[in-house]
């Protein structure tokens, strides 16, 4: 096992270089790779305990396997917790969905549902309960995604865009362009499957991303919504984020914007969450505590008053990366690689990281997932295991009959 893993990262390096010219391989170009390599977001992003500068105050009851704390706008990251282990996302991957097909359908566009758009929902899903024959907007498809984190409703909108493995590779090009590096997407609807990972660090990428966009804001705000039930007849639905609501027994929390929630029985809880107080937005992710229930949310809540309160003057310990679409392919000499070649490197990086079970990857300081220096155009992709037990995956192909998730 051990000797294939390592036969991996040999070939995803080999791939990284051999397209290079001879020239660009220098021991000196060489020399300046390994002294420029760094953890995605920040050095301290890959090392085990909490991570913060200014630590008074944090949460003294936390038992998330994995969290983080960053400012919406500027990108900093505040505080972590194990930020890049790889763990089972669960509904919280609709986030990626959103971000890769939110702007691909007009909201008013319409669509009858068809028995094949429903056929490969996995048994035991959230269902916001669509139904062959009946006619929807895509608006209304999205509230179901939103707000009852509805497999079915994803299986649609996967199938409208042209059926769930293009989606499923659409979303993890997404989440390369994003430098969502320890992510691997297998289903679009975040149900248990073996391999499907992601960390506290690329959900907040995501729902960062996310947030920037009207329509994605709108429905993650949502709380209550009417849904088709067909003919004239509709009924309501709300929003399953319980500090949104104010469910089961939880109040709800001031400036909260969203974004997504996520559970199965089999990994647990997760949620990434954002709010805005006094002018400033605050992300907020928590991943599988060891209690159920309304721990995520309470978690959530305790490290998002931290963030507005005495954390606010926290130092950064790191930074969410922006995308390689939007200039995050700058390396750090300075220069710039195009930008589809840089694309096609960190999928190729990213999919050989999954395949040898990694944990985060490294890449040049500056940002990006794939790496340009200037005048030498060498490219250098590699895996770097972080801090003793992060490498652990929690999803194991669990997607049996019974398992509830949402």
């Amino acid at each position: 096992m051990r000797d294939s893993s390592r036969h991996t990262r040999r070939a995803a390096l080999g791939l990284a270089f051999g397209a290079l010219p001879l020239s660009a391989a220098t021991p000196a170009s060489a020399a300046s790779v390994a002294s420029a390599t760094t953890v995605i977001g920040g050095e301290r992003l890959a090392r085990g305990g909490i991570q913060a500068r200014d630590a008074v105050g944090l949460p003294k009851k936390l038992t998330a396997r994995a969290w983080l704390v960053a400012d919406a706008e500027t990108g900093e990251v505040l505080g972590s917790y194990h930020a890049h282990r790889r763990l089972a996302p669960a509904s919280t991957l609709k986030m990626l969905f959103a971000d890769t097909l939110l702007k691909k359908f007009a909201p008013t566009e319409r669509h009858t549902v068809t028995e094949a758009d429903l056929a490969d929902v996995p048994l035991g899903s959230s269902l916001v309960g669509v139904k062959p024959g009946i006619t929807y907007t895509v608006e209304q498809l999205w509230q179901g995604v939103f707000l009852r984190s509805g497999n079915d409703a994803v299986h649609v909108l996967a199938h409208m865009n042209g059926g769930v493995a293009k989606t499923v590779a659409e979303m993890q090009d997404k989440a390369a362009d994003l430098q969502a590096l320890d992510t691997h997407v297998v289903s679009p609807d975040g149900f248990d499957h073996k391999g499907q990972l992601s960390s506290a660090y690329d959900l907040t990428l995501f729902a960062r991303h996310g947030l920037k966009d009207a329509d994605f804001r709108r429905h993650c705000g949502t709380r209550i919504a009417d849904f088709p039930a067909g003919g004239k007849k509709t009924f309501q639905i709300q929003n399953t984020d319980r500090l949104l609501t104010g469910a089961w027994g939880l109040g709800t929390y001031e400036g909260l914007l969203g974004v997504k929630n996520g559970y199965t029985s089999h990994a647990g809880n997760t949620f990434t969450g954002a709010a805005v107080r006094r002018g400033r937005t605050l992300l907020v992710t928590v991943m599988h505590p060891s209690s159920g229930g309304n721990a995520v949310y309470e978690e959530t809540a305790a490290l998002l008053d931290w963030g507005f309160g005495k954390g606010s003057s926290a130092r950064a310990i790191g930074q969410l990366v922006p995308p390689v679409s939007e200039g995050g392919s700058r390396g750090a000499a300075g220069g710039s690689a195009p930008r589809k070649d840089a694309r096609k490197a960190v999928r190729a990086a990213a999919a050989a990281g999954s395949r040898s079970g990694g944990t985060s990857w490294t890449a040049l300081e500056g940002g990006a997932g794939a790496v340009a220096l200037a005048g030498a155009g060498a490219w250098l992709l590699r895996r770097r295991r972080t801090a003793a037990g992060t490498d652990t995956a929690e999803a194991d192909g669990g997607n049996a009959g019974g398992q509830h998730r949402r």
